[in-house]
């Protein structure tokens, strides 16, 4: 039965995280005027990262007795976002609030990798399982 859940927490993982990467963001610009669709994304990621972290240890406790690559991966995963979440993402606001183009670039460009290294290893985790 665990493994069964730990193979459907890291896919719901795998799944949230690429449907907010790819889908809710570009949505949110292609509907909403620039600075609401801003706004909206700056309410939105703080329940994204703890989305991240939340499933992905809940994923590397379900995988405990079954894969212990897994449960490395996804320890991983949780304990990358924390500083995203608690760091990186607050000086992405503080870039945008101060107009610094440039920084924003770069630390946007980071959470970007970050997120992106977080879907493959999750993908890669399930992709061992086929």
């Amino acid at each position: 039965m665990t493994h069964s859940l730990a193979i459907l927490a890291t896919a719901l993982l795998f799944g949230g995280m690429t449907l907010y990467s790819f889908g809710f963001a570009a949505v949110l610009f292609k509907s909403l005027p620039a600075p609401a669709a801003g706004a909206t994304l700056r309410l939105a990621f703080p329940w994204f990262y703890l989305f991240v972290v939340v499933t992905a240890a809940l994923a590397a406790v379900l995988w405990w007795s079954h894969d212990a690559t897994a449960v490395a991966a996804m320890v991983a995963v949780a304990l990358s976002t924390i500083p995203v979440r608690q760091l990186l993402m607050p000086a992405i606001n503080r870039a945008t609030d101060s107009d610094d183009r440039l920084r924003f670039k770069w630390l946007h460009g980071a959470s970007v990798l970050v997120t992106l290294s977080h879907i493959a290893v999750t993908g890669w985790i399930l992709a061992r399982i086929v």
